[in-house]
Protein backbone atom coordinates (compact mmCIF):
# COMPACT_ATOMS: atom_id res chain seq x y z
CA UNK A 1 0.00 0.00 0.00
CA UNK A 2 1.37 3.09 -0.98
CA UNK A 3 2.31 5.85 1.85
CA UNK A 4 0.29 8.67 1.95
CA UNK A 5 1.89 11.78 3.82
CA UNK A 6 -0.70 14.15 5.38
CA UNK A 7 -0.87 17.75 5.71
CA UNK A 8 1.71 18.71 3.78
CA UNK A 9 2.13 22.57 3.92
CA UNK A 10 3.50 24.86 1.33
CA UNK A 11 4.52 28.04 1.08
CA UNK A 12 7.38 30.16 -0.95
CA UNK A 13 9.96 32.81 -1.10
CA UNK A 14 10.85 35.06 -4.19
CA UNK A 15 14.51 35.33 -4.10
CA UNK A 16 16.62 37.67 -6.97
CA UNK A 17 19.55 35.87 -8.31
CA UNK A 18 22.13 38.47 -9.65
CA UNK A 19 24.78 37.31 -12.27
CA UNK A 20 27.95 37.56 -12.27
CA UNK A 21 28.52 39.07 -15.51
CA UNK A 22 26.41 40.81 -18.40
CA UNK A 23 24.89 37.36 -19.62
CA UNK A 24 24.11 38.22 -23.07
CA UNK A 25 21.85 36.12 -25.33
CA UNK A 26 20.20 37.06 -28.60
CA UNK A 27 17.17 38.08 -27.07
CA UNK A 28 18.82 40.69 -24.68
CA UNK A 29 21.66 41.00 -21.57
CA UNK A 30 20.67 39.38 -18.45
CA UNK A 31 22.10 40.79 -15.17
CA UNK A 32 19.69 39.27 -12.74
CA UNK A 33 17.12 36.98 -12.61
CA UNK A 34 13.75 36.66 -9.99
CA UNK A 35 13.71 33.03 -9.19
CA UNK A 36 10.82 31.59 -6.19
CA UNK A 37 11.73 28.48 -3.78
CA UNK A 38 8.83 26.67 -2.83
CA UNK A 39 8.92 24.60 0.38
CA UNK A 40 6.71 21.67 0.96
CA UNK A 41 6.56 20.33 5.00
CA UNK A 42 5.29 17.98 7.06
CA UNK A 43 4.72 17.39 10.56
CA UNK A 44 4.04 13.85 10.68
CA UNK A 45 7.06 12.12 12.89
CA UNK A 46 9.29 15.10 12.57
CA UNK A 47 9.54 18.26 10.43
CA UNK A 48 10.93 17.41 7.41
CA UNK A 49 10.87 20.11 4.40
CA UNK A 50 11.93 19.60 1.20
CA UNK A 51 12.41 22.55 -1.69
CA UNK A 52 11.52 23.37 -5.46
CA UNK A 53 12.44 26.19 -7.59
CA UNK A 54 9.86 27.87 -10.23
CA UNK A 55 12.34 30.02 -12.17
CA UNK A 56 10.36 31.78 -15.10
CA UNK A 57 12.72 32.92 -18.01
CA UNK A 58 11.94 36.37 -19.33
CA UNK A 59 10.37 36.58 -22.87
CA UNK A 60 10.45 32.93 -22.93
CA UNK A 61 8.29 31.04 -20.58
CA UNK A 62 4.55 30.66 -20.85
CA UNK A 63 4.11 31.84 -17.41
CA UNK A 64 6.09 34.56 -17.27
CA UNK A 65 3.15 36.90 -16.59
CA UNK A 66 2.30 39.48 -13.80
CA UNK A 67 0.41 37.35 -11.93
CA UNK A 68 3.08 34.76 -11.61
CA UNK A 69 3.43 35.23 -8.20
CA UNK A 70 -0.57 36.15 -6.90
CA UNK A 71 -1.01 32.27 -8.84
CA UNK A 72 1.98 30.74 -6.80
CA UNK A 73 0.51 32.28 -3.31
CA UNK A 74 -3.24 31.25 -4.68
CA UNK A 75 -1.91 27.80 -5.08
CA UNK A 76 0.34 27.68 -1.78
CA UNK A 77 -2.36 28.28 0.18
CA UNK A 78 -5.23 26.00 -1.57
CA UNK A 79 -2.94 23.22 -1.54
CA UNK A 80 -1.92 23.64 1.97
CA UNK A 81 -3.14 20.29 3.93
CA UNK A 82 -3.15 18.28 0.95
CA UNK A 83 -2.33 14.21 1.72
CA UNK A 84 -0.40 13.23 -1.21
CA UNK A 85 0.98 9.50 -1.92
CA UNK A 86 4.62 9.07 -2.13
CA UNK A 87 5.20 7.14 -4.86
CA UNK A 88 6.85 8.46 -7.48
CA UNK A 89 4.60 8.47 -10.68
CA UNK A 90 1.81 9.36 -8.06
CA UNK A 91 3.75 12.58 -7.14
CA UNK A 92 3.65 13.72 -10.76
CA UNK A 93 0.36 12.60 -11.42
CA UNK A 94 -0.66 14.56 -8.54
CA UNK A 95 1.07 17.20 -9.69
CA UNK A 96 -0.63 17.21 -12.96
CA UNK A 97 -4.22 17.26 -11.72
CA UNK A 98 -3.31 20.46 -9.44
CA UNK A 99 -1.92 22.77 -11.40
CA UNK A 100 -2.66 23.83 -14.69
CA UNK A 101 -0.28 23.16 -17.46
CA UNK A 102 0.02 27.37 -18.16
CA UNK A 103 2.56 27.01 -15.49
CA UNK A 104 4.99 25.06 -16.16
CA UNK A 105 8.19 25.78 -14.21
CA UNK A 106 5.59 25.89 -10.59
CA UNK A 107 4.28 22.19 -11.57
CA UNK A 108 8.71 21.66 -11.48
CA UNK A 109 9.02 23.00 -8.38
CA UNK A 110 5.79 21.24 -6.92
CA UNK A 111 7.44 18.08 -8.36
CA UNK A 112 10.88 18.71 -6.91
CA UNK A 113 10.12 19.85 -3.62
CA UNK A 114 7.23 16.96 -3.12
CA UNK A 115 9.97 14.63 -4.39
CA UNK A 116 12.43 16.11 -1.99
CA UNK A 117 10.14 15.70 1.16
CA UNK A 118 9.29 12.50 0.40
CA UNK A 119 13.07 10.98 -0.01
CA UNK A 120 13.49 12.46 4.08
CA UNK A 121 14.52 16.32 3.06
CA UNK A 122 18.43 15.36 2.14
CA UNK A 123 18.06 16.96 -1.53
CA UNK A 124 18.01 13.56 -3.07
CA UNK A 125 15.24 14.02 -5.75
CA UNK A 126 15.89 10.61 -7.31
CA UNK A 127 18.44 7.53 -6.24
CA UNK A 128 20.72 7.61 -8.64
CA UNK A 129 24.88 6.90 -8.35
CA UNK A 130 24.59 10.84 -9.34
CA UNK A 131 23.53 11.34 -6.09
CA UNK A 132 24.79 8.53 -3.97
CA UNK A 133 28.63 8.03 -5.56
CA UNK A 134 29.33 10.90 -6.98
CA UNK A 135 29.08 9.82 -10.85
CA UNK A 136 29.52 12.72 -13.10
CA UNK A 137 27.86 13.99 -15.65
CA UNK A 138 29.81 15.62 -18.72
CA UNK A 139 28.81 18.88 -19.44
CA UNK A 140 29.33 21.49 -22.40
CA UNK A 141 30.91 24.60 -21.50
CA UNK A 142 28.83 27.51 -22.13
CA UNK A 143 30.02 30.81 -24.56
CA UNK A 144 27.79 33.80 -23.34
CA UNK A 145 27.24 36.44 -25.96
CA UNK A 146 29.22 39.32 -25.79
CA UNK A 147 32.28 41.54 -27.35
CA UNK A 148 34.55 39.35 -29.40
CA UNK A 149 37.58 39.70 -26.75
CA UNK A 150 34.89 38.54 -23.77
CA UNK A 151 34.06 35.81 -25.57
CA UNK A 152 37.47 34.89 -26.63
CA UNK A 153 38.31 34.86 -23.29
CA UNK A 154 35.30 32.66 -22.28
CA UNK A 155 36.62 30.05 -24.20
CA UNK A 156 40.03 30.18 -23.34
CA UNK A 157 38.87 29.08 -19.64
CA UNK A 158 36.74 26.50 -20.92
CA UNK A 159 38.77 25.25 -22.79
CA UNK A 160 41.73 25.38 -19.81
CA UNK A 161 38.96 23.88 -17.53
CA UNK A 162 38.99 20.90 -19.48
CA UNK A 163 35.43 20.93 -21.35
CA UNK A 164 35.83 18.98 -24.52
CA UNK A 165 32.17 20.38 -25.39
CA UNK A 166 31.92 23.79 -25.96
CA UNK A 167 28.28 25.60 -26.66
CA UNK A 168 28.90 28.98 -27.79
CA UNK A 169 25.88 31.47 -28.46
CA UNK A 170 25.59 33.56 -31.29
CA UNK A 171 23.41 35.77 -33.01
CA UNK A 172 24.09 39.18 -31.36
CA UNK A 173 27.59 40.27 -32.57
CA UNK A 174 28.31 40.20 -36.05
CA UNK A 175 28.27 36.68 -37.87
CA UNK A 176 32.21 36.74 -39.39
CA UNK A 177 32.90 37.53 -36.52
CA UNK A 178 31.38 34.54 -34.62
CA UNK A 179 32.56 32.35 -37.49
CA UNK A 180 36.33 33.14 -36.25
CA UNK A 181 35.64 32.51 -32.92
CA UNK A 182 34.84 28.78 -34.00
CA UNK A 183 37.45 28.90 -36.29
CA UNK A 184 40.28 29.92 -33.89
CA UNK A 185 38.91 26.28 -31.36
CA UNK A 186 38.84 24.43 -34.52
CA UNK A 187 42.56 25.50 -35.66
CA UNK A 188 43.60 23.86 -32.38
CA UNK A 189 41.01 21.00 -31.93
CA UNK A 190 39.13 19.06 -34.33
CA UNK A 191 36.21 17.47 -33.37
CA UNK A 192 37.29 14.56 -32.19
CA UNK A 193 39.23 16.28 -29.59
CA UNK A 194 36.51 19.09 -28.93
CA UNK A 195 32.53 18.97 -29.40
CA UNK A 196 31.20 22.47 -30.38
CA UNK A 197 28.12 22.99 -30.55
CA UNK A 198 26.01 26.54 -31.25
CA UNK A 199 22.89 28.35 -29.86
CA UNK A 200 20.98 30.84 -31.88
CA UNK A 201 18.09 31.00 -29.91
CA UNK A 202 16.10 31.82 -32.97
CA UNK A 203 17.99 34.52 -34.19
CA UNK A 204 18.38 33.66 -37.74
CA UNK A 205 15.89 34.89 -40.13
CA UNK A 206 13.91 31.75 -42.76
CA UNK A 207 15.37 33.27 -45.45
CA UNK A 208 18.75 33.21 -44.71
CA UNK A 209 19.08 30.05 -42.16
CA UNK A 210 20.32 27.79 -44.57
CA UNK A 211 23.19 30.36 -45.92
CA UNK A 212 24.48 30.55 -42.70
CA UNK A 213 24.51 26.46 -41.68
CA UNK A 214 26.61 26.19 -44.89
CA UNK A 215 29.10 28.03 -43.44
CA UNK A 216 28.88 27.11 -39.97
CA UNK A 217 29.08 23.85 -41.18
CA UNK A 218 32.70 24.15 -41.81
CA UNK A 219 33.70 24.34 -38.22
CA UNK A 220 32.22 20.43 -38.04
CA UNK A 221 29.64 21.12 -35.56
CA UNK A 222 27.85 18.80 -33.18
CA UNK A 223 24.41 21.01 -33.84
CA UNK A 224 22.89 23.95 -33.77
CA UNK A 225 20.24 24.84 -31.18
CA UNK A 226 16.82 26.68 -32.55
CA UNK A 227 18.50 28.44 -35.73
CA UNK A 228 15.06 30.42 -36.63
CA UNK A 229 12.23 31.73 -34.09
CA UNK A 230 9.43 29.21 -32.64
CA UNK A 231 6.45 28.78 -34.72
CA UNK A 232 7.41 28.94 -38.36
CA UNK A 233 7.11 25.03 -38.74
CA UNK A 234 6.90 24.77 -42.33
CA UNK A 235 10.42 26.88 -41.91
CA UNK A 236 11.99 24.86 -39.38
CA UNK A 237 11.02 21.06 -41.36
CA UNK A 238 12.68 22.75 -44.44
CA UNK A 239 15.53 23.46 -42.53
CA UNK A 240 15.84 20.14 -40.57
CA UNK A 241 15.58 18.22 -43.93
CA UNK A 242 18.10 20.01 -46.32
CA UNK A 243 20.63 21.34 -43.01
CA UNK A 244 24.40 20.56 -43.75
CA UNK A 245 24.47 20.80 -39.45
CA UNK A 246 22.23 18.72 -37.04
CA UNK A 247 19.04 20.51 -35.85
CA UNK A 248 18.47 20.70 -32.05
CA UNK A 249 14.78 22.04 -31.37
CA UNK A 250 14.71 24.48 -28.24
CA UNK A 251 12.03 26.99 -27.99
CA UNK A 252 9.90 24.95 -30.25
CA UNK A 253 8.88 22.85 -27.57
CA UNK A 254 7.57 25.06 -25.49
CA UNK A 255 3.44 24.81 -24.71
CA UNK A 256 3.01 21.40 -26.91
CA UNK A 257 1.81 19.50 -23.55
CA UNK A 258 -0.42 16.75 -25.00
CA UNK A 259 0.80 13.33 -26.74
CA UNK A 260 -0.84 14.66 -29.73
CA UNK A 261 1.20 18.33 -30.07
CA UNK A 262 4.32 16.48 -29.25
CA UNK A 263 4.16 13.60 -31.69
CA UNK A 264 3.19 16.16 -34.18
CA UNK A 265 5.99 18.92 -33.79
CA UNK A 266 8.33 15.98 -34.21
CA UNK A 267 6.95 13.74 -36.78
CA UNK A 268 6.39 17.00 -38.76
CA UNK A 269 9.61 18.51 -38.06
CA UNK A 270 11.82 15.89 -38.16
CA UNK A 271 14.49 17.52 -36.08
CA UNK A 272 17.96 15.45 -35.16
CA UNK A 273 17.72 16.68 -31.59
CA UNK A 274 15.55 17.93 -28.95
CA UNK A 275 17.12 19.74 -25.87
CA UNK A 276 14.36 19.39 -22.88
CA UNK A 277 14.47 22.21 -19.75
CA UNK A 278 11.72 21.11 -17.27
CA UNK A 279 11.11 24.72 -16.16
CA UNK A 280 9.82 25.58 -19.89
CA UNK A 281 8.15 22.34 -20.93
CA UNK A 282 6.03 21.48 -17.71
CA UNK A 283 8.55 19.45 -15.28
CA UNK A 284 9.53 15.71 -14.69
CA UNK A 285 6.15 14.43 -16.08
CA UNK A 286 6.29 16.05 -19.17
CA UNK A 287 9.84 16.10 -19.86
CA UNK A 288 9.50 12.05 -19.49
CA UNK A 289 6.45 12.13 -22.09
CA UNK A 290 9.00 14.08 -24.64
CA UNK A 291 12.04 11.52 -24.28
CA UNK A 292 9.25 8.74 -24.55
CA UNK A 293 8.09 10.66 -27.91
CA UNK A 294 11.39 11.42 -29.31
CA UNK A 295 13.04 8.04 -28.67
CA UNK A 296 9.74 6.23 -30.70
CA UNK A 297 11.00 8.49 -33.64
CA UNK A 298 14.85 7.73 -32.74
CA UNK A 299 15.86 11.20 -32.04
CA UNK A 300 18.16 12.17 -29.83
CA UNK A 301 18.19 14.57 -26.91
CA UNK A 302 19.97 15.81 -23.97
CA UNK A 303 18.67 18.05 -20.48
CA UNK A 304 19.46 21.55 -19.86
CA UNK A 305 19.07 23.96 -17.24
CA UNK A 306 17.48 26.95 -17.68
CA UNK A 307 18.95 29.42 -14.91
CA UNK A 308 17.94 28.31 -12.15
CA UNK A 309 19.63 28.48 -8.69
CA UNK A 310 21.30 25.31 -7.69
CA UNK A 311 17.58 24.01 -6.44
CA UNK A 312 16.80 23.54 -9.60
CA UNK A 313 20.34 22.68 -10.89
CA UNK A 314 20.46 20.00 -8.75
CA UNK A 315 16.74 18.03 -9.64
CA UNK A 316 17.42 18.18 -13.16
CA UNK A 317 20.71 16.24 -12.73
CA UNK A 318 19.51 13.87 -11.07
CA UNK A 319 16.13 13.49 -12.75
CA UNK A 320 18.94 13.24 -16.37
CA UNK A 321 20.80 10.23 -14.15
CA UNK A 322 17.64 8.13 -14.43
CA UNK A 323 18.08 7.86 -18.04
CA UNK A 324 21.26 6.16 -20.16
CA UNK A 325 22.39 9.10 -21.96
CA UNK A 326 25.95 9.83 -22.54
CA UNK A 327 25.91 13.03 -23.97
CA UNK A 328 27.18 16.13 -22.85
CA UNK A 329 24.27 17.81 -20.82
CA UNK A 330 23.72 21.52 -20.58
CA UNK A 331 23.82 21.98 -17.01
CA UNK A 332 26.60 23.92 -15.89
CA UNK A 333 25.02 27.23 -14.97
CA UNK A 334 25.97 26.65 -11.51
CA UNK A 335 28.52 29.13 -11.05
CA UNK A 336 26.46 32.29 -12.76
CA UNK A 337 25.71 33.88 -9.81
CA UNK A 338 27.15 35.75 -7.02
CA UNK A 339 24.35 34.74 -5.00
CA UNK A 340 23.63 31.14 -5.18
CA UNK A 341 22.22 28.66 -3.21
CA UNK A 342 25.53 26.82 -1.22
CA UNK A 343 25.36 23.32 -2.52
CA UNK A 344 27.98 19.81 -2.97
CA UNK A 345 27.69 20.72 -6.59
CA UNK A 346 30.75 21.22 -7.87
CA UNK A 347 32.49 21.50 -11.77
CA UNK A 348 35.56 19.45 -12.45
CA UNK A 349 37.27 19.12 -15.82
CA UNK A 350 34.35 19.54 -17.76
CA UNK A 351 31.77 17.15 -15.54
CA UNK A 352 29.63 18.14 -12.62
CA UNK A 353 29.63 16.11 -9.68
CA UNK A 354 27.47 16.00 -6.75
CA UNK A 355 30.10 16.28 -3.80
CA UNK A 356 27.90 14.78 -1.26
CA UNK A 357 27.29 15.99 2.47
CA UNK A 358 23.85 17.27 3.22
CA UNK A 359 25.61 19.64 5.46
CA UNK A 360 27.04 21.16 2.25
CA UNK A 361 23.58 22.73 1.45
CA UNK A 362 23.27 26.57 2.86
CA UNK A 363 19.27 27.24 2.67
CA UNK A 364 19.36 30.46 5.38
CA UNK A 365 20.00 32.87 2.50
CA UNK A 366 16.95 31.43 0.94
CA UNK A 367 14.44 34.75 -0.19
CA UNK A 368 17.31 37.02 0.71
CA UNK A 369 19.11 39.82 -1.45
Amino acid sequence: MTEVLNNIQFSYFPHILKFKFDAGTSRGVLRSKKTYFLKAKTNSAKIVEGWGEAAPLPKLSIDHRLDFEDFLAQLCSNLSGANVPSSENEVLSWVQENIPEEFPSIRFAFEVALLDLFNGGKKMIFDTDFYQSQKAIPINGLIWMGEKDFMLKQINEKLEAGFDCIKMKIGAIDFDQECELLAYIRERFDDKTITLRVDANGAFSPDEALNKLERLSAYDLHSIEQPIRQGQLEAMAELCKYTPVPIALDEELIGKHSAENMKFLLQHVKPQYIILKPTLVGGIFQSNAWIKTAEEQNISWWMTSALESNIGLNAIAQFTCTFDNSLPQGLGTGQLYHNNIPSPLDIYNGTLRYKGGEDLWDLDEIGKN
